[in-house]
């Protein structure tokens, strides 16, 4: 229906031309009205359209959705895209999306009709000639094609009459700061308009987010996309809001703002950029869950001089814009160099010419207004020898560096441009790299531009990694002159070279690239590593570099208490666990997997381009990452979930899921089958509950002890402690809420947040709200509490029983139940919660601690204090008569504690439980005091237990 608007307007002569304006609200309004299929297939339209209606042979994309969380720089997307067949056959759905060309797919899903298919990322096979021969039916592709550092995904389909598919897509990346700026880009491109159009951005930068700015959606293909010269407000219905440390932007076109900007459905490019503050002249350092990711960006520094020399393609393919362009931003250039620099030109097709013979000049008005005279004079003509014009801009550097008593600080530097590939001279791509890299013997950097679709974008590539350098890649189409100054731009102002980030060895291991030979203004080095200490509390850092007037060496130590500070649990936007609590994590994956990549590019030795691709491979599939050397393979789902069924069920033991999720990897337990009959869960009366109220069971002495914690909105319990044997650990988050009218206390507490950690065999970790579950073995998983599941990763097995209850089973000897307590109409002092139950213990060491383990392999003993004070035991046949004494004692551990007969409600299924309770937060019925039990945050291990067996 959406695209009979655009035949409307080009059929026929003959039509009528509908007013713009008055059609498109009428599609938004029939858009708007209601998404269900049923409706939609149903909708009745006028005449005229239904007759166009027919011509339209491709499904209509009902919605587009983008969902992006930053967090220190490292951006999660995920796009949704919806698409309706409402005619009478199936039809082709083509989902297209542009990604950056540095971002990794973490995953895709498809669902059609009602079957689903998921994404699983493998090791690719080595090609063949049969592989080569079927490579054009591969399913969905990351890199179909490629433009401007932008790659597309392009996945398509067939949906069935009246039915619709929906595509999912994640993908990851680490922003780069150039020209003092992070940029995330967007691409909006359904190729048609849609009803439902949103993109959302949260950013959360711990740093303090500053410059935060929205510019004109950007299109170079488009023209007369609405927007005046010169105008830099955000596109329409955009919404920007944020505190601090916390950004959300908002694009929401209608229709009708949808027709203004492109009646094709393209829209552009929706971007945002920002800076954060920066502080410690070191840089800036978080660390979380034993990985660090180190962010060094100094400012306020002189700049270095430079010794540049420009090395211009003036081949006959140069020929009109391209050279023209060219020419203009290198008179804008050449405006920009300061009077401490030296530079010279060198114009190369066939024959090499240089500017200046032997020699590099100093920045004066003269010489400037000689070489904008010789780059006017620069006539297309000839072939391209890249070669000869290299290795005579390498001796021409070399030459002046060893003749000339240069600033031992300034920084040397080859800027090369060319449009096509090598024609005249030596062709042989590996030649040119191996005498380009003898000629430069890493003395200066190489920065590498290509111009046009003809242009050996990998030759240029390596060069420029070979070299210490970067390259860039402009369309012929596109504003090459501004885009050659931005270029310059980012390399023009050197302040540091030879930088050199250091950290005890006995602290950190696998980190990546810490040499960098210059920094620029404007940019960033980024470092990331992993923690091998997890216990010291801080991690020294040293920066070594040098800048125009002196070296410099920073000295710092950071604390390792920052996981509190870089925790974004509670965070407004990011509780739907978009934002991975293992960013950090993550952020050193893909680091590692750049490098790795980069490293196998400039190798030249057979055996170790292999070695290098296995590294890389393996931590591919490790984190779910598509790369060059992994591919996506869609797999259809055994079994499918339903929809929610009600958005409240009241929490109980029943049920541990009918239907089975694998996503990512996350495999269905054996045995499990759809439909299944409802399983009753058994578990143990030891829990923590409620306000919270703890209760502990004693089955040998057939009765049970309960207590409470008085705690704070805000701490962190330390539930179970096992790590040093099991490898378990449970820790409890609460929440506040106001205490009820008349009552004694100031306010209530609940558990918000369950995490459970688990090392052994491998590291895991399970986060539960009452809203989600994440699990992360090292691929990450969210689920939704709202659907029946049953997931098993390498050591976990996860069951949820929609809004009730969740089951976690570790190594088949632990096993814990979560229950959910949901409020349809919760009063003032409720709030939605977690309960959490032990229901098997036997894989807990007797060592186990926390304000539960340590009573799991312990038992107590009831006394009885007579009138002379004496105690003696008490049997299982007094125990009636001690119920209404209220002067009863217990024996834990040598401790005497007193304790009162209660009735206790509990939630596990049963109404009441009858326990011992110990009163002032479990004085001396606890090893130590509660205040020993709190986390520092939610992954926090701890070392605590043995403090407080000590006690």
């Amino acid at each position: 229906m959406i695209l009979w608007l655009c035949l409307c307007w080009g059929f026929s002569p003959s039509l009528a031309q509908p007013d713009s304006e008055l059609m498109a609200r009428y599609l938004e309004e029939q858009l708007l009205a209601d998404y269900s299929i049923a409706e939609q297939v149903a909708r009745r339209v006028p005449r005229q359209a239904k007759f166009l209606q027919r011509l339209e042979t491709r499904p209509r994309m009902s919605e587009f959705h983008v969902r992006s969380t930053i967090i220190s720089r490292y951006a999660f997307t995920t796009v949704s895209c919806t698409m309706v067949n409402s005619g009478s056959e199936a039809r082709e759905a083509v989902f297209e999306m542009q990604i950056p060309a540095a971002a990794f797919i973490s995953n895709f899903t498809m669902s059609i009709g009602n079957k689903t298919y998921y994404g699983e990322v493998t090791g690719k096979e080595k090609k063949n000639s049969t592989d080569e021969k079927e490579r054009h039916k591969k399913p969905p592709s990351p890199t179909e094609g490629r433009e401007n550092g932008y790659e597309t995904f392009k996945a398509s389909v067939f949906i069935p009459r009246k039915m619709q598919a929906r595509f999912i897509l994640h993908y990851e990346e680490l922003l780069q700061r150039r020209l003092g700026k992070y940029e995330y880009t967007v691409s909006i491109r359904p190729q048609q308009l849609v009803g439902r159009l949103r993109v959302e951005v949260n950013i959360l930068e711990n740093s303090g987010i500053v410059s935060l700015e929205v510019p004109p959606l950007r299109n170079s293909k488009q023209k007369g996309n609405g927007k005046a010269e010169g105008d830099v407000s955000p596109p329409p219905s955009t919404v920007i809001g944020h505190t601090k440390t916390l950004a959300k932007v908002t694009f929401n076109p209608s229709v009708v703002e949808q027709t203004k900007i492109a009646r094709n459905g393209i829209l552009g490019d929706f971007i945002i950029r920002y800076d954060v503050s920066r502080e410690l002249s070191v840089g800036d350092i978080q660390i979380l869950n034993g990985y660090f990711v180190h962010y060094f960006a100094p400012t306020d520094l002189p700049p270095l001089p430079k010794n540049v020399v420009f090395v211009l393609d003036s081949s006959a393919s140069m020929v009109g814009t391209k050279l023209k362009q060219t020419k203009e931003a290198l008179f804008t250039i050449l405006q920009d160099l300061r009077p401490e620099d030296h530079f010279n030109i060198i114009g190369f097709s066939n024959r090499i010419k240089v500017w200046q013979q032997d020699r590099l000049v100093p920045v004066t008005p003269n010489n400037i207004r000689d070489a904008k005279k010789y780059i006017h004079n620069m006539s297309p003509t000839g072939g391209t020898n890249i070669n000869g014009a290299l290795q005579t801009g390498a001796k021409l550097l070399n030459d002046y560096i060893a003749q000339n008593d240069i600033d031992a600080r300034s920084v040397s530097l080859i800027i090369f441009l060319t449009d096509g590939r090598p024609t005249v001279g030596e062709t042989q791509s590996s030649k040119i790299l191996s005498n380009t890299k003898d000629a430069i013997r890493d003395k200066f950097c190489l920065f590498t531009i290509g111009i046009g679709n003809d242009v050996d974008h990998k030759l240029l590539e390596r060069m420029a990694l070979e070299n210490c350098g970067m390259t860039r890649l402009f369309q012929e189409d596109e504003d090459a002159a501004s885009h050659l100054k931005g270029f310059y731009d980012e390399i023009g102002t050197p302040l540091l070279s030879d930088i050199r980030v250091d950290y005890p060895e006995d602290d950190v291991e696998q980190v990546t690239q810490n040499f960098f030979p210059n920094y620029f203004n404007g940019s960033e080095i980024i470092i990331a590593g992993k923690l091998i200490n997890r216990t010291s509390d801080k991690l020294h850092v040293e920066v070594t570099a040098s800048n125009s007037k002196k070296y410099i060496l920073l000295k710092t130590d950071v604390a390792i208490d920052l996981p509190s500070r870089n925790d974004i649990r509670g965070v407004p936007g990011l509780e739907d666990g978009k934002g991975d609590n293992n960013y950090i994590e993550r952020a050193w994956s893909y680091l590692t997997i750049k490098e790795l990549l980069n490293s196998r590019l400039k190798s030249d030795d057979v055996q170790e381009k292999d070695k290098l691709m296995e590294k890389a491979k393996s931590m591919a599939l490790a984190y779910n990452f598509v790369t060059p050397f992994t591919v996506l393979k869609m797999k259809e789902a055994g079994l499918h979930s339903e929809p929610s069924q009600e958005e409240f069920i009241s929490p109980s033991t029943d049920g541990i899921g009918e239907k089975v999720q694998s996503l990512q990897g996350h495999k269905a337990p054996p045995g499990i089958r759809g439909g299944q009959d409802k399983q009753r869960i058994k578990i143990s009366k030891t829990s923590a509950d409620g306000d919270p109220h703890f209760v502990i069971d004693f089955p040998s002495s057939k009765f049970s002890v309960c207590f409470n914690i008085d705690g704070e909105p805000g701490d962190i319990l330390r539930l179970v402690s096992d790590h040093k044997e099991s490898g378990v650990t449970v820790n409890g988050q609460l929440i506040g809420a106001p205490a009820p009218p008349n009552g004694h206390k100031k306010h209530r507490t609940y558990f918000s947040t369950i995490t459970i950690l688990s090392n052994k065999p491998e590291r895991s970790y399970l986060e539960i709200t009452p809203k989600r579950v994440i699990l992360d073995d090292g691929e990450r998983l969210v689920l939704s509490c709202g659907r029946s599941a049953v997931v098993r990763s390498r050591s976990l097995e996860v069951s949820i029983a929609a809004y009730s209850n969740i089951t976690v089973t570790i190594q088949d000897s632990i096993s814990f139940v979560i229950l959910i307590h949901h409020y349809k109409k919760p009063a003032p002092y409720q709030k939605n919660h977690l309960g959490f139950y032990i229901s098997n213990s036997k894989g807990l060491s007797s060592d186990s601690h926390g304000l539960l383990g340590q009573f799991l392999n312990h038992e107590v003993k009831l006394l009885q204090e007579s009138l002379n004070t004496s105690r003696w035991e008490v049997g299982q046949n007094q125990m009636e008569v001690l119920k209404a004494n209220p002067t009863n004692t217990l024996k834990v551990k040598g401790r005497l504690v007193p304790v009162v007969w209660k009735q206790r409600r509990i939630y596990n299924g049963q109404q009441e439980v009858n326990c011992w309770f110990a009163k002032n937060n479990a004085d001396k019925l606890i090893d130590g005091s509660y205040r020993d039990y709190l986390a520092s945050h939610p992954f926090d291990i701890g070392t605590s237990s043995g403090t407080i067996n000590s006690l």
